[in-house]
This record gives C-alpha cells, sequence and structure tokens, in this order.
C-alpha cells in the first residue's frame, strides 16, 4: 500500500490505481459519496504518486468573439443571447503572438488559439484559416511555449493540417454527461462533440477536453463525464466551474454549486485519470474563497487555466502562483523557464505592456461554439 486513508471505499480504490487498474463508473460513484477529507487526501496522494510535484499552467487567448451560432446555454458569446459582450473578428497573427508572448513572461507553458464558433473552416472561410495558421506558426517559432487549439469542430484535413503545423493539444470540452449534455445545448450533440475529439487524437494531437460543474447536474453526471473522457482518451482534464453570465439560460436558472461539491469532484476526477493534468479552469475565483482556491490543488489537481477569461476578468497569474505555493506545490517550468517572484512583482505593480483583447485570458467555456 502506497498510502492509506483509513476509508476501505477509498483504500481499496487506491490499491487497485498502485496496481494499474483503471477504476471504473461504479468506483466513481462510491467514491463521490465518501468523506471530503479522505477523498482530498487520496486526490493529492495520486497526485504525488503520477506527478511531479508541479502545476502546469496555460492560457488562452480568445481570438474571435461573440456571434457564434450555436446555443450552449452557459456561453456568454452565443448569438442567441443578449449578453452585452464585446464581438470582434480574428485578432491576426500578429496580436496573437503578442498574446503568447505576455503569456510566457507570466509563466505559461502551454498557450492556446481559441475561435468561438462552430468551427473554424478550411473551405468556408478559407482567409480565416490561413491566418490561424500564420498564428500558430509564429507562436511556435517565437516562444518557449507549446501551441494548443480550440477551434470547434474539424474536419479530418483540418485535424491533420494543425497536428502537421505543430499543435500540442486539442481541446473542445464535452461540458457535462450525455445525459445532461441536451439540457445544456440544442443545435449540435454530445456525439458531435466526441467525433471531434476522436479526428483530433486520430490526426495525432493530445486531448484537453472536459466540464463545466454547477450547471444544475447530478453527481452521477459529473461521473458519467470523467468515464465518458475516459473512453476518449485524454491527458488534460479541465475542470471549469459555471460562473452565470447575465442573459444566458443558465444564469437564469439560479443554479450553484457548493465548495465541497468542487473538492470532492476533483478528488474523484484524479482517482479516475491519474495519468492525466486535471486543470482548474474558469470561475473558480468566483466559486471559491480567496482562502479555499487552493483546497482543489490539494486534492490532486495539477494544472490551472491562469489570466484573464474570455468575456470576464480573472486574477492575476501571480496569485495563481502564490496559490499553487500555498498548496505546497511548484509551477511547471519544463517548457518555459521563468522566475516566480518577478511574475509576482510585477502583477503587484500592474504592469500590462499589451492592450487588453490581447492579453493572455482563460474562460469558462474554452473551445466551446
Amino acid at each position: 500500500m502506497v498510502y492509506e486513508t483509513n476509508n476501505t471505499t477509498i483504500d481499496d480504490a487506491l490499491e487497485r490505481i498502485w496496481a494499474g487498474e483503471r477504476l471504473d463508473r461504479t468506483d466513481g460513484i462510491a467514491l463521490m459519496a465518501q468523506p471530503i477529507d479522505a477523498l482530498s487526501e487520496a486526490g493529492g496522494a495520486v497526485r504525488d504518486h503520477f506527478g511531479d510535484g508541479t502545476v502546469d499552467a496555460c492560457s488562452i487567448v480568445n481570438a474571435k468573439a461573440g456571434n457564434c451560432a450555436e446555443d450552449c446555454g452557459f456561453c456568454a458569446q452565443s448569438v442567441h443571447f443578449d449578453t452585452g459582450i464585446e464581438t470582434y473578428g480574428f485578432l491576426g497573427p500578429e496580436k496573437i503572438l503578442e498574446a503568447a508572448k505576455r503569456a510566457e513572461r507570466d509563466g505559461a507553458q502551454r498557450f492556446g488559439i481559441v475561435v468561438a464558433e462552430k468551427g473554424v473552416s478550411k473551405e468556408r472561410r478559407p482567409e480565416e484559416w490561413q491566418e490561424v495558421l500564420e498564428s500558430i506558426r509564429l507562436v511556435r517559432d517565437e516562444c518557449d511555449l507549446e501551441v494548443d487549439a480550440s477551434l470547434g469542430i474539424l474536419t479530418e484535413e483540418e485535424a491533420k493540417i494543425l497536428a502537421a503545423e505543430g499543435i500540442n493539444h486539442y481541446n473542445h470540452n464535452i461540458e457535462t454527461s450525455p445525459r445532461y449534455f441536451p439540457e445544456i445545448v440544442d443545435t449540435h450533440s454530445f456525439e458531435d462533440r466526441v467525433k471531434t475529439l476522436e479526428i483530433a487524437k486520430d490526426a495525432g494531437m493530445d486531448l484537453c477536453a472536459g466540464v463545466i460543474l454547477g450547471m444544475g447536474e447530478t453527481p452521477t453526471d459529473r461521473v458519467d463525464a470523467a468515464i465518458a473522457l475516459q473512453e476518449i482518451g485524454i491527458s488534460s482534464l479541465p475542470v471549469n466551474v459555471l460562473n452565470p453570465v447575465a442573459g444566458t439560460p443558465l444564469a437564469k436558472r439560479g443554479v450553484s454549486i457548493t465548495t465541497e461539491e468542487i473538492v470532492k469532484t476533483v478528488a474523484v476526477y484524479k482517482l479516475l485519470h491519474p495519468n492525466s493534468r486535471v486543470r482548474l479552469t474558469g470561475g473558480r475565483e468566483v466559486n471559491l474563497e480567496p482562502d479555499e482556491q487552493h483546497l482543489p490543488l490539494e486534492a490532486g489537481a495539477d494544472g490551472l487555466l491562469t489570466g484573464d477569461y474570455l468575456t470576464t476578468e480573472g486574477q492575476s497569474p501571480g496569485d495563481d502562483i502564490d496559490i499553487i505555493e500555498r498548496a505546497g506545490l511548484e509551477p511547471n517550468q519544463e517548457t518555459n523557464e521563468f522566475d516566480p517572484e518577478a511574475v509576482k512583482a510585477r502583477n503587484r505593480d500592474g504592469a500590462s505592456d499589451s492592450p487588453p483583447e490581447t492579453q493572455a485570458s482563460t474562460g469558462p467555456e474554452p473551445g466551446d461554439d
């Protein structure tokens, strides 16, 4: 036994994880019912056993904002909802590069180019497609960052081109369980999302796919989403928490989630996905008090999206480094070596040398339509 919590259900699960066995849906449902303290200890133990003691930070840029034809009920960028956000077309390669350089200075290890629409289409919008490719090349060639992308639905040809251009991870969240998905989106299906992930994986890209908690789903839905991601095969599991934006259907529903639910879900996800980065992403600042934000990291999370959201402000990368250190962990520097103290000092001084629309950002719905 590598680690014991003195909780029979959890310790039996840990024994099987140490032996290389993958936990299933029955395990996940049973684990979700266990006490938070024991679950948190177990999630942290799994992270420590399979990981390197670091938290991997990534940033994204909202490369094209608003006017999306899809009706995802959480998304401020859907044309179906009056949310009052700023809309703009594709920023262009130079502005994308500017955002990437800022992310690099702020300690990110990977940088994602996000476009809010059903899919960047090589056939329907060839000029925009070429701008996307040029942006990827610029960031790849001029920054010490892994380049990721979140461009919506892909064809096999598009996926092969992106892989050849050096895209590391393709992000396309499944949002929730197959059962609950139709409660959130009408204009496309859960299976549509899975198909794009399969196409991206077959082309040679790693997958970043996760969920949004707090949309009214049940604990069993949270487990079922994680099991679906097991079947797909991912290396990064972003855990968003709903930050209701006025004008969206989910804001009108008044759904919510507790700190305990967030922490327990993160721990169970780490047990179900021991070899993947479980990444804290959008909505954590508004759903967790400042003195609680380290708790999901202690429960097994080992990744963060850092910086501003797609359509709302987040907290500074310096604050995120403080949270990482409070959890007894260190920022990952495998791809991009940086000085954490310099990042914290720059953020304390309020330094910003790029306009808001090109600042590296994160969001509650990265990669969604």
